[in-house]
């Protein structure tokens, strides 16, 4: 039913929660359609174990599995002190993860909405741009993973199809890709009951994992292993290092959390549920691929540090298909709510009118497609190449992932400082209303810790610039739209709703 009212408001549901009143204004509006529009109170229906689980499918994957290695073999770290980095980065990442989803679900819009404040409403689709490309890139790489399950299934299954080799994982890898596609398209319900269905199903079978390789390897032996960097050298450097990329695996997610938040049921939900699910699921799972890859020797008589291509040397087609089944789910868990959601969201937001969800997700599909084009065009056998370009990805993604560091810092500064916390809803789907086209503040707070990382490659004195660019670009973006805004930008107050003693909500 199309709006009979004029003039779009807000109205307060709860203590914590606004919703808007979607009147001909903001309908009419080119930057509104229904699935950026604010969550009503009837959707927000996420507990603190549904954000558990969310976390937990989230963090059980193949490049979780990979960390505790990649920190050892390149980042000079011990195992002891690898896991340690773990642990202690994601509870670092959870600061910018629970504060950036503080006006998801408060006023229950997603990321590029939220964004519309600090860059302004055209603006806002510069750093919606960067955050998407990054999440086309995880998620062609991801459904690589999920395809190579799918044929390592259904090899065990059948030897006519193990004959097929690389076209069997191309096949494997566009049934993934339209699996993954059909869940999002399905909504928010679909990937909320996909999280807490896999989560304890994938705990349990990381718990079994764990139990079956510990015979096979001596942890004392694992920790006792002296790191690859020069005897002598202080831990220090090698931690922060190994801290900032840490951080960076999931400083996207500390970015478009509100995609999430906007469904939780209040935000002690989100902020508890981000506690239980997070630090300890990555920790646990990166403590059981360092514990793997130590015990695959003795298991299947070579070691290997990829989760897939273990468990398909295991001489047992029963299993093998079994535990394939379960590597589809984990990645479908991972790659569904980390690397679609937000593209979707971020296509929609140049032009609403025109991209909707189902679209928004369509677009996203083909933009992984073609990011892997050339490793899918190799495993066909049509060109002959070294180059592995999921490698390749996986080193730049999470290098690229560290220049998000100020859009972090930015959003927390407009949110808690500048906006004071109050948002004037409906202006933020409307054309020159509160927000600018373009918020200036923004754009300078995001190009000088950008631009300071560039240069600080070339220059040796600034190297620790980007050594710890996560940080850096943070803590700078965040000082500079600070002062940015209170120079260049004035924002007017905004008056949210009061609540009516004993319940009810009233209009503002």
């Amino acid at each position: 039913m199309a709006p009979t009212q004029t003039r779009s408001h807000m109205v307060r549901s709860n203590e914590e929660m606004i919703e808007l009143v979607v009147a001909q204004d903001v309908a009419r509006s080119p930057r509104y359609n229904e699935d950026i529009a604010p969550t009503r109170s009837a959707e927000r229906t996420w507990s603190r174990w549904n954000i558990a689980a969310l976390w937990v499918g989230m963090s059980i994957c193949v490049p979780t599995y990979t960390l505790g290695g990649v920190l050892t073999a390149y980042f000079g770290l011990s195992v002891g002190e690898a896991l340690i980095t773990i642990l202690v980065a994601n509870l670092v990442v959870l600061i910018p993860l629970t504060l950036n989803a503080f006006p998801g679900t408060r006023f229950g819009i997603p990321f590029p909405v939220v964004l519309r404040s600090s860059f302004g409403i055209i603006g806002s689709n510069v750093p919606c741009m960067i955050r998407a490309v990054v999440a086309c890139g995880w998620f062609g790489i991801q459904t690589m993973f999920g395809g190579l399950a799918i044929h390592l299934l259904l090899s065990s299954l059948s030897a006519d199809w193990k004959a097929l080799g690389g076209v069997g994982e191309v096949i494997g890898f566009f049934l993934f890709w339209a699996l993954n596609l059909f869940v999002v398209i399905r909504g928010a319900e679909s990937i909320k009951w996909l999280e807490t269905l896999s989560a304890p199903l994938l705990l349990a079978v990381g718990v079994g994992l764990m139990v079956w390789a510990l015979p096979h390897t001596s942890i004392s032996e694992l920790l006792a292993q002296p790191p690859n960097r020069p005897e002598g050298d202080g831990v220090a450097s090698y931690f922060m290092a190994g801290l900032t990329a840490m951080v960076g695996f999931w400083a996207t997610l500390s970015l478009n959390i509100p995609d999430f938040s906007r469904y939780a049921k209040s935000q002690k939900d989100q902020i508890v549920g981000q506690i239980i699910g997070l630090p300890l699921t990555m920790f646990f799972f990166a403590a059981l691929g360092v514990v793997l890859t130590a015990a695959s020797s003795s298991l299947v008589g070579e070691t290997i540090s990829d989760p897939v291509n273990l468990i398909g040397r295991i001489d047992s087609p029963g299993w093998v298909a079994i535990a394939m089944v379960l590597i589809i789910i984990a990645t479908l868990s991972t790659n569904t709510a980390a690397n679609i959601v937000s593209p979707t969201n971020d296509f929609q937001n140049i032009a609403p009118k025109f991209i909707n969800q189902t679209r928004g997700v369509l677009l996203t599909g083909l933009v992984g497609v073609l990011l892997m084009g050339f490793e899918l065009i190799k495993k066909m056998g049509w060109i002959v190449s070294d180059v592995s370009l999921e490698s390749l990805y996986s080193n730049w993604l999470l290098g690229y992932s560290s220049l998000l560091g100020p859009i972090a810092g930015i959003m927390i500064v407009d949110y808690f400082v500048i906006r004071r916390q109050s948002f004037d809803l409906p202006a933020l789907y409307l054309d020159g209303s509160t927000y600018p086209a373009f918020n200036p503040a923004g754009f300078i707070a995001f190009f000088v810790p950008v631009g300071l990382t560039v240069i600080s490659l070339s220059q040796p004195g600034l190297s620790w610039f980007y050594d710890y660019g996560w940080f850096t670009g943070s803590l700078l973006g965040a000082l500079v739209y600070f002062v940015a805004s209170k120079l260049l930008v004035k924002a007017p107050p905004v008056h949210l709703p009061e609540a009516i003693p004993g319940g009810g909500a009233q209009r503002a």
